[in-house]
């Protein structure tokens, strides 16, 4: 995973490449949200590129980049739709875990190999959830998150 930093230089060098007009709040916003990934963060900066053309005049700001990328589904913290329904199932369906992988791939409807490849690396990385040897847990990071109240005897 990439530091937010790094990232901001890389979005800034993709849009010069695409000779798109970005502001230094504008690349550090999608920077932030791209989960620490050059290929997200390139395809985020194409999303919003697409809606800068038709609310900003091309300008990419960092008040253009937020809009897009709310609209986007992407949050402040780089979760995005899966994300939120991974880890909310977790709370919501199994009251916080722990939850083993093959009944929560079935409760999204998401193959186990999509969930511990593409979305557990991210989630565990930023601490939204812990894999224990009895199944997937969400953190108090995610119910902080979602603005969920932990009920007593729920583990972190």
């Amino acid at each position: 995973f990439y530091q937010t930093g790094d990232l901001q230089n890389i979005v800034s060098r993709s849009a010069a490449c695409l000779a798109l007009n970005i502001t230094e709040g504008g690349a550090r916003e999608i920077a932030r949200r791209a989960r620490g990934t050059p290929r997200i963060a390139n395809r985020l900066l194409r999303r919003v590129r697409d809606f800068a053309d038709v609310w900003a005049a091309g300008h990419i700001t960092d008040e253009a980049a937020v809009k897009a990328l709310n609209i986007l589904n992407v949050d402040t913290q780089g979760l995005d739709f899966m994300d939120r329904k991974l880890l909310l199932a977790i709370i919501d369906k199994f009251g916080g875990g722990p939850v083993g992988l093959d009944n929560l791939a079935a409760a999204i409807g998401e193959e186990h190999e999509t969930i511990e490849g593409v979305l557990e690396p991210f989630l565990i990385q930023q601490g939204f959830i812990q894999r224990t040897p009895r199944g997937r847990i969400a953190t108090f990071h995610t119910y902080r998150h979602f603005g969920i109240e932990r009920h007593c005897g729920e583990d972190e």
